[in-house]
């Protein structure tokens, strides 16, 4: 049988460390305003706000649980993510202590993304062999997930010595401490989270939404085989997406920014240039793009929505094209005063 669930709406940030307005913008007050970012969303009514993690120039947000923190005491109700945490580079123990800590001082608002991260700036950085990328990241879950479960852990792998018993602490509010699977488009992935019986976090970024189907359904699957209820295989989408007044106005803010992020990205991976047309075939009907005025960016969720088989949470990257912080402080107010309240009153997620 479908089940029907509340939808929640909230952003994701990369703390770009430029904008395209004004590259004098120091890196201490970019961060003091992607705080006050938090606070707006929260005031405004979104669900979550989610920090990612990279390790190089262009972002500020190395440090996702130390961001989070600071604005944990200056919000209220808004749930406080990182997007995604790069587990594989990291050790399990610190990050449940930091997410932890984070969950005590909001006082059960924290939850985080793990996944293995689309860049490997990490790797060299942190002494890590690119040959080990997957199983880091299975070894380092398996961990993460037994503290998560266990004040007193014994457990034993092949990257990092073992534990014979010793605790963990701070134990979080929580339990136990919300934990989802951030994928890209690796089938194993979704298997993975599905067997699991964790919530996942797909990252849509380009391309047509509708692609994603049968993988998510992979995920469902194998889920259900492990004996997972379907109300614990909630899936989320991580997009692309900006919110201005009108579509022409969204579209012409969003693109120059987005342009030269996605042109240096191409240019470490070989891809093709990304030209005006190709921005603008992305924010069509079926385009992973969620760029538009207010009433065109719902019916786009609500028809990502029906394509995946029903979502239980869409976040907004607005980051990516490194707006000023007044052009996001706006897109954030709509996001929650126009789109969220039609989206909850329009939309009932069904997942079948």
């Amino acid at each position: 049988m479908p089940r029907t669930t509340a939808l929640e709406i909230g952003i994701d940030s990369f703390a770009a460390a430029y904008d395209e307005a004004s590259l004098a913008v120091s890196p201490s007050q970019r961060l003091r305003d992607l705080v006050e970012q938090i606070e707006h969303a929260d005031h405004v009514g979104l669900d979550v706000f989610g920090i990612g993690e990279h390790h190089r120039k262009d972002y500020l947000d190395s440090a996702p649980p130390i961001i989070l923190a600071a604005a944990a005491t200056r919000t209220q109700r808004i749930r406080l993510t990182s997007a995604v945490t790069v587990l594989s580079a990291a050790d399990p123990v610190r990050v449940f202590q930091n997410f932890a800590t984070l969950d005590l001082l909001s006082q059960g608002r924290a939850e985080m993304v793990v996944g293995r991260g689309s860049f490997v700036d990490a790797f060299p950085l942190f002494g890590l062999r690119l040959e080990d990328y997957d199983s880091l990241f299975a070894e380092k879950l398996d961990l993460l997930l037994k503290i998560r479960e266990h004040e007193h852990v014994h457990w034993s792998g092949k990257h990092r010595a073992a534990l014979t018993g010793q605790g963990v602490y701070p134990r979080p509010v929580q339990h136990p401490l919300p934990i989802w699977i951030g994928v890209g488009g690796t089938p194993q992935s979704f298997v993975r989270a599905g067997r699991l019986g964790l919530p996942l976090m797909v990252a849509i970024i380009g391309g047509e939404t509708h692609r994603f189907r049968p993988l998510i359904d992979l995920y469902r699957e194998a889920g259900e085989q492990a004996g997972h209820p379907l109300e614990r295989l909630k899936v989320g989408v991580h997009s692309l997406g900006y919110v201005a007044a009108t579509t022409q106005e969204a579209a012409d803010d969003f693109f120059p920014g987005y342009a030269r992020a996605m042109n240096s990205v191409a240019g470490e991976r070989g891809w093709p240039p990304m030209t005006r047309g190709h921005y603008d075939a992305q924010r069509g009907l079926y385009g992973a793009l969620l760029i538009g005025e207010p009433t065109e960016v719902v019916e786009k969720i609500i028809r990502h929505s029906e394509a995946l088989g029903g979502i239980s949470r869409i976040t907004f990257q607005m980051n990516a094209s490194s707006l000023p912080h007044a052009k996001l402080m706006q897109a954030i107010e709509l996001v929650g005063t126009k789109v969220a309240p039609a989206l909850r009153q329009e939309l009932a997620v069904e997942t079948l």
